[in-house]
């Protein structure tokens, strides 16, 4: 198939995406929450559990909002979804100058911010991406991820260093206001929906395909009646809650098996390098090999590095465990959206990724409770680490039974 030789504009529309992840909800809200945490203990006066419980709302909530976000971007603009929840984004995060003394104000405003964040995660964006290109969509998508792994490395001391010199109300709102001046109207200038609407073609080819890539793939309702896509739904929540897990409890981990303080900092440093790697690592390979088999190989690598954490006591043995894991959460964005494009086409994609994505954000929320619960039950983590490394591997041996993709560009491995 023939390229064209002149730039393609599909690369401005993967680094606006990326600029918007980099902004979005999952930088201010989700990466950002602990740098709130300490805050929010010493202004409402309530034990750390009342506290935690405002980030499960916004998960629980977030987790059904990302679905229909995802079928509205696929009825409808997916840019004018992102644009619409950019707009509620930046102004609620201005309205916590609003915030009284109340637990209940914050439950609402997270709760609020889980709605408008819906439509700023990895979904709506994806979609575009994907219409965008086909033979080089894994490199898109990983390059578009960039955004969210540097948001979750620097908007974090960004605003701790807001807190300690305004307070944690004013943090917010300066950020609302970063929304609302940067990424909003930098998407709404150059942010296209799809290549035709630019008279372009999927990687800039120049021979027109039989049909338009958007209207290829199969409906919600034929998705929904698959065997495949359960598989696929299935092992994004098991890896999911597994590695979210393990490395929300990281410190306690580590600390656990004598690590020191500064092990547990280093680890954590460890993962944030880790999880910029896979998301932007990982689309080369899935458009170069079988994206099940990378998939696979890398859940794989993440039981492996639960593994070195279970036994390890030594600081490299630990540090590599810490990144294994967190190579893994990095990937699993892209593996998502890049094995259900593969296999049931674009028509229907918002929807099916974001029930896919859905379910991984939800067993995000849960997996910390349930190692909790087990590790106050039995007094250590080697039984929630044993049950994290069994479905890791469960989840890397599942992905195998999946056959040829449905819907390939042409030359693609199988």
């Amino acid at each position: 198939m023939k390229r064209q030789r002149n730039f393609f504009y599909g690369w401005v529309v993967v680094a606006t995406a990326a600029l918007g992840l980099l902004l979005g909800g999952f930088s201010i809200t989700i990466a950002s929450f602990g740098m709130f945490f300490p805050a929010f203990v010493a202004d409402f006066h309530v034990r750390r559990s009342a506290i935690s419980l405002a980030f499960l709302v916004h998960n629980l909530i977030g987790a059904f909002s990302i679905f229909w976000i995802g079928r509205l971007a696929d009825r409808f603009s997916a840019r004018t979804v992102i644009l619409t929840g950019s707009a509620g984004l930046g102004a609620i995060l201005i309205s916590a100058r609003v915030i009284g003394s109340h637990l209940w104000q914050l439950y609402l405003f997270y709760g609020l911010l889980a709605i408008a964040g819906a439509a700023q995660t990895p979904v709506p964006y994806a979609l575009v991406v994907s219409r965008w290109f086909n033979r080089r969509r894994g490199l898109a998508l990983g390059l578009m991820m960039i955004g969210m792994g540097l948001g979750a490395i620097l908007v974090p001391p960004m605003v701790q260093r807001l807190i300690i010199a305004y307070g944690w109300r004013a943090a917010m709102a300066i950020f609302g206001c970063a929304v609302l001046a940067v990424p909003l109207p930098v998407i709404s200038v150059l942010f296209k929906d799809g290549p035709e609407q630019m008279g372009l073609l999927p990687d800039g080819a120049t021979i027109v395909p039989k049909a338009a890539l958007s209207s290829v793939g199969l409906s919600w309702h034929e998705i929904w009646r698959s065997g495949t896509f359960w598989l696929m739904t299935a092992v994004f929540v098991i890896v999911g809650a597994s590695v979210h897990a393990c490395i929300i409890h990281l410190p306690q981990l580590i600390a656990d098996r004598g690590g020191s303080a500064g092990n547990a900092a280093l680890a954590t440093s460890v993962v944030g390098v880790a999880l910029l790697l896979g998301r932007s690592g990982s689309g080369c390979f899935l458009d170069r090999h079988f994206a099940p088999r990378v998939a696979s190989l890398i859940f794989a690598s993440a039981g492996g590095g639960v593994l070195l954490i279970w036994f390890g006591g030594r600081r490299p043995m630990l540090l590599i465990g810490a990144f294994l894991i967190g190579l893994a959460f990095g990937a699993e964005s892209d593996v998502i959206t890049y094995l259900v494009s593969r296999y049931f086409g674009l028509r229907s994609l918002g929807m099916a990724v974001g029930f896919a994505f859905g379910g991984f954000v939800l067993a995000g929320g849960v997996g910390p409770l349930l190692m909790d619960v087990a590790f106050d039950r039995s007094g250590s983590y080697s039984l929630p680490l044993a049950i994290a490394f069994l479905l890791t591997l469960l989840g890397a041996v599942l992905l195998i039974r999946l056959g040829p993709y449905r819907f390939g560009a042409e030359g693609d491995p199988s």
